[in-house]
């Protein structure tokens, strides 16, 4: 069982300026939790720019102390160390409590641009939430949500950001024993769609106010003044989500499990577990292994993402009028911005990466073509799009293009309409092809890579593929010559067919 918060050692040398306003809400919302100790942690990676942006001193982190608080080992001073409750829909089955089976909260900072931001350890051990779980997480699950969550990051897409990793000494039993590791996550809060959907579905309105009003003032301060604010917090939570997920197609990215318990209200990516990225393009793409129905596929992510908000809809019932009939048709004019929302996102984010870059009709339809050409033909998504970015400078490009295709008039007969659809822009071809690039990654986590830097890791206690990887994806708008293979899609015998969660 978790230790009593008062059985570790709290330090004080390392400091963390916390101010937890989480933790000042009521008990129900939360149980106070100290982290597990572990045997003989290890410092993998400390993330010394983020560190500095949240005010902590990348030294001290990275001292015996601090690596002890990064391992859940000890707690600052300051901290107010708690698992949260929620609940949520997972693979479309309600459970009505989940919460931080394996993540223990430590407390909030303010970062250097005045944004609050939670630091949570996840794998620091068992807590009231746990049910049949270990608390724990293994090595290849922590470095994957490293190297996935600062690759979003550096898409500049909302992401909670990886702290640090620490390697625990002990090791974890999955499908075999594995090293044991704690991953330290940064996020604008941890308040998932569950989050409201545990106390809505007690019928405890008082706390859905509560945890309202907590968000209006941490992430939707601008609908404070609001004629209705819970209807203007439901709107913006719509469309940050729409945003969100529009994105996440435009790089090729597929969360892998998208339950009601994996969606942040901040409209960040959060839980990153058997996510992955497309080679090939296909719209049915699913690697996920619990996946089993294909029910968050790559193109069934933004349906997905609609029938989630609608369950977060449901929960603020209560909060939208107390009519529940008025209640239920103010919801349902909420959720229909949703659709709206997501193609004018997702359509602007094409058209950009197209390099179009003012509407037109046929827009659309030119860009779907391409999708369905691609996926006719096997064509790499990020390579594609990469080097269409040269093709729309100079047409001597197309070759590139083009043998990517595994019916290379395929794509001719394509970029024939592309190029008319070019001449309608008055962007010049320097100036256009800087901005496809800067849309347009060269490279991206790809499946195969990520696995070698966990295989390397696990098997060979060899992290230096890891520290490689990611700085690779830091900058990956940029040509990178030294770093050239990664940008290369798998082999046949390189590709990977799963990917697994931590538990």
């Amino acid at each position: 069982m978790a230790q009593a918060l008062g059985e570790l050692d709290r330090v004080t040398a390392v400091q963390f300026p916390f101010d937890n306003t989480y933790a000042r809400l009521p008990a129900r919302f939360f149980t106070h939790t100290a982290p597990t100790p572990v045997a003989a942690p290890r410092l993998i990676r400390l993330n010394r720019p983020l560190a500095l942006q949240l005010g902590l001193d990348p030294d001290s982190l990275s001292g015996e102390e601090g690596v002890a608080i990064l391992a859940g080992n000890c707690i600052p001073d300051t901290a107010a160390a708690i698992a949260t409750a929620y609940a949520g829909h997972q693979f479309g089955g309600f459970v009505p409590q989940l919460g931080d089976g394996r993540a223990i909260l430590l407390g909030e900072v303010i970062d250097d641009a005045g944004i609050r931001r939670d630091i949570q350890l996840k794998g620091a051990g068992r807590t009231p939430f746990s049910r049949r779980g270990d608390g724990r997480a293994a090595l290849g699950p922590v470095l994957r949500e490293y190297v996935v969550s600062e690759a979003m990051f550096a898409f500049g897409i909302p992401t909670t950001r990886a702290l640090a990793a620490v390697i625990t000494g002990e090791e974890v039993a999955r499908e075999t024993m594995l090293p044991g590791a704690v991953f330290t996550r940064v996020a604008s809060s941890h308040i998932r769609v569950g989050t409201f959907q545990f106390f809505a579905t007690r019928d405890d309105v008082e706390a859905l106010r509560l945890l309202a009003d907590h968000v209006i003032a941490r992430h939707y301060p601008h609908v404070i003044d609001a004629e209705r604010p819970y209807r203007a917090l439901l709107d913006a939570v719509i469309r940050a989500q729409a945003e969100l997920i529009a994105q996440w197609l435009l790089v090729g990215f597929i969360h892998g499990v998208m339950n009601t318990d994996n969606m942040s209200v901040s409209g960040e990516t959060i839980d990153y577990g058997p996510c992955a990225f497309l080679d090939h393009y296909d719209p049915t793409a699913v690697w996920s292994a619990i996946d089993r129905g294909s029910r968050y596929a790559y193109m069934s992510q933004p349906a997905i993402g609609h029938w989630n908000l609608t369950r977060l809809a449901e929960s603020f019932l209560p909060l939208l009028c107390d009519d529940n009939d008025a209640a239920v048709t103010d919801a349902k004019e909420a959720l229909s911005a949703y659709a709206p929302a997501f193609e004018k996102a997702y359509q602007t984010g094409l058209r950009r990466k197209l390099g179009l870059f003012r509407n037109a009709d046929g827009d659309v339809s030119l860009g779907r073509a391409l999708l369905n050409t691609m996926a006719d033909n096997g064509a790499d998504f990020t390579l594609t799009f990469r080097r269409l970015s040269d093709a729309a400078a100079n047409p001597g490009g197309d070759a590139a293009v083009r043998s990517l295709f595994g019916e290379p008039s395929a794509y001719d007969d394509w970029a024939r309409q592309w190029r008319e659809r070019l001449q309608q822009e008055s962007i010049d071809a320097a100036a256009r092809r800087n901005a496809m690039r800067a849309v347009n990654p060269a490279y991206i986590p790809r499946n195969h890579r990520v696995e070698a830097v966990i295989r390397a890791a696990v098997d060979e206690n060899d992290f230096r593929p890891f520290e490689e990887l990611l700085a690779v994806l830091s900058k990956p708008f940029e040509d990178q010559p030294v770093f050239a293979e990664y940008a290369r899609p798998p082999e046949a015998n390189e590709r990977v067919h799963q990917t697994f969660c931590g538990t």
